[in-house]
Order: structure tokens, then C-alpha cells, then sequence
């Protein structure tokens, strides 16, 4: 069986959105990753962007809550956001929960190409953490 992953963070925007993008490419399909958030909103254009620009598609994701998963079974559940890491409902069908931490590209101000700058230093540390997390915790699989 697949291993089965849930990343949430506050609005299902960016964090969880790329983090669920880079998994899904780092595992080649071999596990099964959703994301989601505690107050969904929709996927952020600069993300969708940022992804595309190391040749991950995110364009067609949506923004989901958290609460069509709770009763569903995964082997990891991660926060990447202190706020969802507080306000997350417990999940009594995850093996283990961790709590990865990005900063919010959304709420940096500037021009758009320092918000964009904003968001491709986001991507780029969810891309080592994912695959760290790949690797030392679903390598197996």
C-alpha cells in the first residue's frame, strides 16, 4: 500500500499547496499526497507561478479544508504553519504528525518581483525540506 500524506497549512494557498507538489514529484507517484487548510482559500497565482518555474504544474489544485479529511487515515500529517499547527483539529487516523515551518510568501510587501523573489525562497526551502522529509521518512516505500 502507499504511504498516504497530508500537509495543511492556514489557507491551502502556497505552503501546503507547493509542498504538495514537490512530494508528489520527488515520490514519482509512490505516494499518495493531498494538502489542505484550516481556513481554505484558493491556490495563490505567485505559487502556481514559482512552481512553474522548476517545471511543477500546481495550476489545477484547489484549496481544500481540512475537515473532509479528518476521518481518513494517512501515515504523516504536517503542519507548515505555526498558525495551522495550532488551530488543526486532531487526527486519530494519523500515524505521525510533524511540523515542518515556512514563512508566509503572501503576506511579504513589495513590487510583484520582490513578492515573486519572496515566493521562489519559499519554494525553494519547502523543495529541500520535502525532499529531506522523502528521504529520511518514506525512501522505503
Amino acid at each position: 500500500m502507499k504511504k498516504r500524506v497530508l500537509i495543511i497549512c492556514t489557507g491551502n494557498s502556497c505552503r501546503s499547496q507547493m509542498a504538495e507538489g514537490f512530494l508528489r514529484h520527488i515520490s514519482n507517484g509512490a505516494v499518495e499526497v493531498f494538502s489542505a487548510g484550516t481556513i481554505p482559500s484558493t491556490v495563490h497565482p505567485m505559487a502556481i507561478h514559482a512552481m512553474g518555474e522548476v517545471g511543477i504544474d500546481i495550476s489545477h489544485h484547489t484549496s481544500k479544508s481540512v475537515d473532509q479529511f479528518v476521518q481518513q487515515n494517512f501515515d504523516y500529517v504536517i503542519t507548515v504553519c505555526d498558525t495551522a499547527k495550532e488551530s488543526c483539529p486532531f487526527f486519530p487516523g494519523a500515524h505521525r504528525t510533524l511540523h515542518i515551518p515556512f514563512e508566509d510568501p503572501v503576506w511579504f510587501t513589495g513590487t510583484k518581483e520582490e513578492r515573486l523573489e519572496k515566493f521562489r525562497q519559499v519554494r525553494d526551502q519547502i523543495k529541500v525540506k520535502m525532499k529531506e522529509f522523502f528521504r529520511k521518512e518514506l525512501k522505503k516505500v
